[in-house]
This record gives structure tokens, sequence and C-alpha cells, in this order.
């Protein structure tokens, strides 16, 4: 009996059940697409900020003391150097997989045939690796440098046959000495001397457009210095910062085991600096906090958003569903009012009601539910180029909003049959 008044409810009431489904099923489409874009939107974000450069640095330990306490960054004054062969670490950490990509620098003094000084730096372009863990990759300052203008020729191809005898020229440089890509200018160092190629000219609009990019090999060779290298920059997918990462940034020790267990398997900025200094001997890493901050301000305003855009979208289907149901049951007076004449108690008429509204919540928040997948695919590829991962958690979450927002929507229209009386209602007060 009670499930044929529920059938027979639905075909009296489609268009206003319809309705309701429709109401609920908007909301929860937003809900899940806010909430499959806000759980997946930390890697898209981290993926984007990867155009603006490295997010940390890891210099020889000497020289990062003396960085800190003459404020000459950048600047090898101790002659300490890392080792060129222990680059391959870098892969072997916890947070392997969240290395993006890294190149090493190495700057050396050199004069041109003119007399005039130039640093001459080298690096990776896109080196390519082949690591003990059966990854491989290209890393290289080809995809760290996603910004520098290329306004004359072309990038170093590392895989090219005589590409070590290359040279990109900074646009400085260029303009200074006159200097168009496919130029040959000759540089002389400490150790020797080559001719350079020059491949292409680049705009940094910073202060490399004063410096010559070489491949690692070539500048070594120029200054004597096989397998040393003065800094890598590492480009990480990082989680942001809290107040856990910010402690153990200051003084790891000061962790207790579980906190420590916590931020070492949470990929934290500093988490992973800690572990590339475990793998670089006599190495100090370090965030770059402009970009490092930059990442975590811009996701928790993104996160916020999203969840604000959530609760707005899961208030307004509340609304509609509190005027839906409101309304059926005015319509339903008569009807309700006969039950009660009858002797049918409150509780079940309102269980009755609750029930037919909470079985259309269903079909409605299944439906939005399929909706908000699709809409978060069109937003990932839209915004991010790339595909949101459907996320299982987000069907609860979902699940719980729809039933929540259904029950609060109901309250009213619940009250209404509370004090809802038969000889009134028969009589046509």
């Amino acid at each position: 009996m009670f499930i044929r008044m529920i059938f027979k409810a639905f075909f009296r009431q489609k268009k206003k059940m319809l309705m309701i489904a429709f109401t609920i099923a908007l909301g929860a489409s937003l809900a899940t697409a806010m909430l499959s874009v806000m759980l997946d939107v930390g890697d898209k974000i981290n993926q984007e900020l990867k155009a603006y450069g490295a997010n940390i640095t890891v210099t020889p330990k000497s020289s990062s003391v003396i960085s800190d306490l003459y404020d000459v960054d950048g600047e090898n004054v101790t002659g300490s150097y890392l080792a060129e062969d222990e680059l391959g670490n870098i892969k072997t950490i916890f947070w392997a997989f969240n290395i993006v990509d890294y190149t090493p620098f190495v700057t050396v003094s050199a004069q041109m045939d003119n007399g005039s000084d130039i640093n001459v730096t080298g690096v990776w372009f896109n080196h390519y690796m082949s690591l003990p863990t059966g990854e491989e990759l290209y890393a290289g300052i080809t995809s760290l440098r996603t910004w520098w203008e290329i306004t004359d020729g072309e990038w170093i191809d590392e895989s090219e046959a005589g590409e070590e005898n290359c040279a990109m020229v900074g646009a400085q440089v260029a303009q200074e000495y006159g200097i168009s890509a496919g130029d040959t200018i000759h540089v002389r160092g400490s150790a020797s001397d080559v001719d350079l190629v020059v491949k292409g000219i680049f705009d940094d609009g910073g202060d490399e457009d004063d410096s010559v990019f070489v491949p690692l090999d070539t500048a070594q060779a120029l200054a004597d210095m096989d397998g040393k290298i003065d800094s890598i920059e590492v480009s990480a997918l990082t989680t942001p910062d809290n107040e856990l990462s910010q402690k153990a940034a200051r003084d790891p020790s000061s962790l207790s085991v579980s906190q420590y267990e916590t931020w070492y398997c949470t990929a934290y900025v500093s988490s992973i600096c800690y572990q590339i200094e475990e793998v670089i001997t006599d190495s100090v890493a370090s965030a770059v906090r402009q970009v490092a901050d930059s990442e975590g301000q811009i996701l928790d305003k993104t996160q916020l958003l999203m969840i604000l855009i959530t609760i707005l979208s899961m208030v307004g289907a509340a609304l509609g569903i509190m005027n839906l149901v409101t309304a059926s049951v005015m319509e339903r007076t008569q009807e309700l009012g006969l039950m009660k004449a009858i002797g049918a108690h409150t509780g079940a008429i309102t269980g009755l009601v609750l029930t037919e509204i909470l079985v259309t919540a269903v079909i409605g928040g299944m439906a939005g539910y399929f909706a908000g997948l699709g809409f978060a695919q069109i937003i990932g590829q839209t915004v991010f180029s790339s595909s949101i991962e459907i996320r299982p958690m987000v069907i609860p979450i979902v699940a719980v909003l729809v039933i929540a927002v259904t029950l609060a929507g109901c309250v009213p229209a619940m009250r209404m049959v509370r004090k809802l009386r038969p000889t009134e209602v028969l009589h046509g007060k």
C-alpha cells in the first residue's frame, strides 16, 4: 500500500516531481563539478605555474652560507661545487615522481676575440636521462625557461649531432656585439677555447640577457671543471605549506616521530628540499619563495572559490525544493487531511511525503552526478587543457549534500503537514 501510494503521488504530480528532480540535479551537477575540479586542481595549478620556472634551487653548502651572510646570491665565491654524477639521485627520492624537471648550472668567465669578458653558462637543454628505476625523461632549461622569447633562430637540441658546440646568446650580448643566429663566435676560457655556432638569440627580460648559454660539457671544458656544477634548479609539484611544514622548514629535528613521518611523506616543498639534500652531497636545497608561495596562495583561493560556489549552488537548490515541496503539499491538503481523518498518524503522513521527495532526490542526484562529471571535464579541457580525474570520494560527499539539502528544503512543508487539521481542510478552510 505504501509503495502504491508513492507511485500514485508521482503520477498525479509528475510536473512538480520533475521540477524537484531537475532542481536537485542542477545543484548536484554543480557540486560534483566543483568538488571534482577542487580535488584535482592542485596538480593542475602546479603544472600551470611550472611555466614560471623552478621552485627549488640546490647549491653547495658553503656557497649557501656565504650567500646568506653577504647577499651574493647566484655567485660561487667559495670555489665549492656539486658533483655532476649525483644529478640522477634527485629522481630517486621519495617524491621522485613529483620532480617535473631540473637542470644543472655552471657559470665560467670567458673572453671574446675583441677582448670583452662574458659569462658563459653551461646547462642541460633537453638532456636525455635513463634512470636505474627504468624511468626515461628529458630534462633541461628548455622547459624551465618557457618565458624566454626566441627572437632569432631556435632552441639547442641536444639530441642532434654537433649541438655541443652551439650557443644561445642573450639579447643584450647579441645587441652589444652584433651577433645573429647562425654566426660563429670564438670564446676563450681559462683552460681552453672553442668556436660556438649561435643557434638562437633569446630575450629573458632579466639578468640572463647578459649571458651566453651552452651545453654543460662545453662550459666545463672552458674552465677545466669536468664533473663540477655550481647549482641545480628543480621544478617540483608541491603541496601548499601549513604550520607543520613551516615548523619542519625551521628545524626538522623539532618534530615528533608522527609529525616527521607525516611531513616527510607529504609533498611539501620543505620535505622535498630535505630529501634532495639527503641524496646530493654537501648541498643546501631551498625553495624559491616567490614561486612556492604563489602556488599555495593561488591554490587556496581557487579551492575557496570552488567551495563557495558549491555552497551557493546547494543553498539555491534548497530554496527551490522548499518552494516546490510546499506548493505540492498545499495542493494535496485535502488528500492529506482525509488521511488524517481516517486515522493516519502525522508521522506516517510525514514519512510518506518525505519518502516521495527523497526518491525524487535520489533520481535527480544520480542524474546530476553524471552531468557534473561532464561539466568537470569541460572545465578541465577549457581551463587546463587536460581531463579532470574522477575521484570516488566525490560520490558520498554529493550524496550527503543532496540528502541534507532535500531534508532542509522539506522542513517548511513538514511543519505545514503537522499543523494540518482535518476538520478545517475537509470543510474547505
